[in-house]
């Protein structure tokens, strides 16, 4: 039905072209057809060219290709947005990407799953010294969102080694791990979401970032940079084709506590540790000025953003 459609449509176009640049159709010289006949007409340049079946066809048949490719990537993105509820109220919603669900807003709550309180760390020295979960607002106003450190995404709320861990995410949900992020940068690459909609190599952080937010004339270097076709911050309106939405919240430092490159890095934790580095553990990552999406390493005691992925 759709490809018959459509060559109702080209057939019209064609046919309205010709006629619009004359009243008559010559052939031969001739006004009218007779016993003559239209053949190899291909590749049409001019709007009262002809074309033949075949061209038709073929045509038929790239754009019948379009609409496949299309269903499919709707078949595996599947954009119904859903909702999940966390312990303290708080409504996340949440998409499908291949076999995985994740929230696509950042984690809100202030209580382990059980309802036990996280600390909320605003002091410098406490944020630098702690070993235990904490959680603070972005230059601790309540405006500019959540973070935390990994002893929370961990659920380490005490000194005890023999205390059992608690559970930050909400029922039926967990903190992403090192492989669940892979997870989805291969699905996103592989679907297409790369800026140049190329299937290799990863140009995903300007299909993952959130539309707003950035920073006009941002950089990640001091030295500055210049914003290109691909970057978050490069016409910043057309990011986001994944839904993922990340939203450039920046973090906070582990060794004197200052809040950093908000509008620049958008950042998450995984819930891995670094087995190469003590006190590390892995975040994922990207900046206003960069294609590519990557994991990195960083110290516990960092602040970033939280997503979860569906059990």
């Amino acid at each position: 039905m759709k490809k018959y459609f459509i060559f109702l449509l080209i057939t019209g176009f064609f046919t309205f072209s010709a006629f619009s640049q004359s009243a008559d159709i010559l052939l031969n010289g001739t006004v009218s057809a007779e016993n003559n006949q239209i053949k190899n007409v291909l590749n049409p340049t001019d709007s009262g060219d002809a074309v033949n079946l075949d061209y038709l066809n073929e045509r038929l048949d790239f754009y019948q290709n379009q609409i496949d490719n299309l269903q499919s990537l709707l078949d595996n993105l599947q954009l119904q947005l859903q909702n999940v509820v966390d312990q303290d109220g708080n409504t996340y919603s949440y998409l499908i990407y291949g076999d995985q669900s994740w929230t696509v807003e950042n984690a809100q709550m202030i209580t382990y799953r059980d309802g036990t309180p996280i600390p909320q760390l605003s002091d410098q020295q406490e944020w630098a010294d702690t070993t235990t979960g904490a959680w603070c607002y972005f230059d601790n106003d309540p405006s500019k969102g959540i973070l935390y450190n990994w002893y929370a995404v961990a659920g380490i709320h005490d000194n005890d080694p023999n205390t059992p861990n608690k559970e930050l995410a909400p029922e039926g949900w967990h903190v992403a791990s090192y492989s669940e992020w892979e997870e989805l940068q291969s699905f996103l690459i592989d679907a297409g979401y790369n800026f140049d909609d190329s299937t290799e190599g990863n140009k995903l952080a300007k299909a993952m970032a959130s539309t707003t937010g950035w920073l006009e004339g941002g950089s990640s270097s001091s030295e500055g940079s210049v914003l290109e076709i691909g970057d978050p911050g490069y016409d910043q309106i057309t990011n986001n084709s994944s839904g993922f939405d990340a939203y450039p919240t920046g973090g906070r430092r582990y060794n004197n506590s200052n809040f950093f490159n908000r509008g620049i890095e958008s950042g998450f934790w995984s819930s891995t540790e670094s087995t190469e580095q003590e006190g590390k553990s892995w975040q994922f990552h990207f900046y206003i000025d960069g294609v590519y999406t990557s994991m990195l390493e960083w110290y516990k005691n960092m602040g970033w953003a939280v997503r979860f992925v569906k059990d």
